[in-house]
């Protein structure tokens, strides 16, 4: 970079705007106005050198400028916002309904909301908050912050350390506070010294030029505010890794045992017994709610469980063992936590089928002679079941959550047995040819209306599922860490203000100027106690008297 020598012989960095060693304005506070009245220095940082202000424009020059500029770093924010908003519009595809037609996001968005859920899955907004475009953009805002801290803290904290109480006397006189008084005798500024100590003013002499300064930590407030920020957006990306953050959905039936999604094949769930409890029809405080619902409120539902956790197999491929660490109900906001995961109650699903039996009759002569049995667990049917007398049946189709859809064609609303129906196809013993039957609860459909074998449901078994939300989340300490610090960067910037007083013999006389950057009554008040008892004149506000 180019120096700039000022009279005093100090030599400033390029971008310089007041003389590091007396505070000379060397470029930008020149000017003269109509009136012929100074203008008011420009105090921003001090008037030190920033290097997004320098003229050495390399490519790492460029982007430093590009990312030091607040406006830049606001407009990121404003993107942030702007997707954010959008992304909320329509649920993320982590919540999308277990009961929905499809929980294929291609397939549910369009289904479900038309055209705009179309563009929405298409424009990446249904896992907004761990798309790499979004992640870029909070990352681009990590940075921005980071380069505006150390653009502006670096050359401030320099300023203000090796500040000198000799100042050039166009400093001083150009102000917002300034006043000058004709003659003044040492007692008095004695009294004015002493009077600073009093108001906790730290004083710094040279020659009789004399500098009093107190709250400077005030300024560094916004500065701690970036290093909350900056710890907040950290956990945010921390969240994207299931290290720090898991976010599962399980459902487990009732006397099913299962391993706990996320948890890497360390923990399993058993489910003993789920129980919903509903509020009484004749209490007159939830009647009109219960007719509005038509229907019953649950007013507790909750899922007895046992965890268990896998201990570690000698033999490559061995089933682990389980050993039981907890045995406790999950309740709605009362859940069960280990090792730092935390097991809510979420939702649940009565009477969901477990397996159904079916009889298999010959039918001669109207009437039916029966030739064997056989039981589908719908959960996870087998493709075919071959009877003791060699009857083979076959499943054709399948379908869990029963409907005839627009087209007036069978189809599942969902994966969950709650209106099972099957195509089956029997086959006679030693034989390729099959009869076509269609199952399902109220349904005996004979596909051609000549079958000789006739198939029926004589049994099932039925059982409740509890909807379990699994979640572990170390990121938040950073999350409350971060906005700690960011409280403690605002409380610092807006109950204290950096208060400076210059004051400096002048041909038997005596210059006064005051900068604060805030509150500028405040100061004022405090040299109005600082001169009492004095013949010193009380400082001018010179921007009122521009005005």
């Amino acid at each position: 970079m180019n120096k700039i020598k000022c009279e005093c012989g100090h030599v400033n960095p390029e971008g310089t705007v007041l003389c590091e060693s007396c505070g000379k304005p060397i470029e930008g506070n020149q000017h003269i106005d109509g009136n012929d009245k100074k203008k008011l220095l420009n105090m921003r940082y001090d008037g030190t050198a920033r290097r997004s202000q320098t003229y050495n424009k390399s490519i790492i020059d460029k982007i430093w400028s590009f990312f030091s500029s607040v406006k830049v770093g606001v407009w990121l924010i404003v993107l942030a916002l702007i997707a954010s908003a959008i992304g909320s519009i329509f649920p993320q595809e982590m919540y999308i309904p277990a009961d929905a037609p499809s929980r294929d996001p291609a397939v549910f968005y369009e289904a479900q909301y038309g055209i705009f859920g179309l563009i929405f899955y298409q424009l990446g907004f249904h896992n907004l908050y761990s798309s790499w475009w979004y992640m870029v953009l909070i990352a681009l805002i990590g940075i921005s912050l980071v380069i505006c801290s150390l653009d502006r803290f670096v050359p401030l904290y320099k300023a203000l350390k090796k500040q000198k109480a000799k100042r050039h006397e166009t400093f001083l006189r150009r102000q917002r506070l300034f006043s000058e008084t004709n003659a003044v005798t040492d007692e008095e500024i004695q009294l004015i010294k002493q009077q600073l100590k009093n108001q906790k003013y730290k004083l710094q002499e040279e020659n009789g030029h004399i500098l009093a300064e107190k709250g400077r930590f005030s300024r560094w407030g916004p500065y701690v505010n970036h290093i909350g920020l900056i710890i907040i957006l950290l956990a945010a990306i921390l969240r994207l890794t299931p290290l720090f953050y898991t976010n599962e959905y399980v459902w487990v039936r009732e006397g099913q045992q299962l391993v706990i999604p996320g948890t890497d094949r360390e923990y399993y769930i058993e489910n003993k017994d789920f129980i919903i409890e509903t509020y009484d029809k004749n209490d007159k405080k939830f009647q009109e709610a219960i007719v509005k619902e038509g229907g019953e409120i649950p007013s507790n539902f909750q899922t007895n469980a046992i965890i268990y956790k896998a201990e570690e197999s000698s033999v490559p491929g061995a089933d682990p063992g389980l050993t039981k660490i907890i045995e406790d109900s999950i309740r709605m906001n009362q859940p069960i936590q280990f090792d730092g995961y935390s097991i809510y109650q979420s939702g649940y699903q009565l009477n969901e089928f477990t397996n159904m039996t079916f009889k298999l009759h010959e039918v001669e002569d109207a009437e039916e002679k029966a030739l064997g049995s056989f039981t589908i667990e719908l959960n996870s049917p087998k493709p075919e079941y071959i009877l003791d007398n060699g009857f083979k049946v076959e499943i054709s189709k399948y379908y869990p959550d029963y409907y005839l859809n627009d087209n007036n064609i069978p189809a599942s609303k969902t994966n969950f047995p709650r209106n099972p129906a099957f195509v089956l196809l029997v086959y006679p013993p030693d034989s390729e040819e099959a009869e076509v039957s269609f199952l399902g609860i109220g349904k005996n459909i004979d596909a051609t209306g000549e079958n000789d074998y006739k198939l029926g449901i004589t049994d099932f078994e039925m059982h409740d599922v509890s909807g379990l939300a699994v979640k572990r989340d170390y990121s938040l300490p950073f999350f409350g860490l971060g906005a700690l610090i960011f409280m403690i960067g605002v409380i610092q910037g807006m109950y204290w203000q950096h208060r400076r007083i210059w004051i400096q013999p002048s041909n038997g006389g005596l210059l006064m100027a005051a900068h604060t950057n805030k509150n500028w009554f405040g100061v004022k008040k405090d040299i109005e106690e600082v001169i009492a008892g004095t013949q010193v004149n009380m400082v001018n506000d010179q921007q009122e008297l521009d005005d």
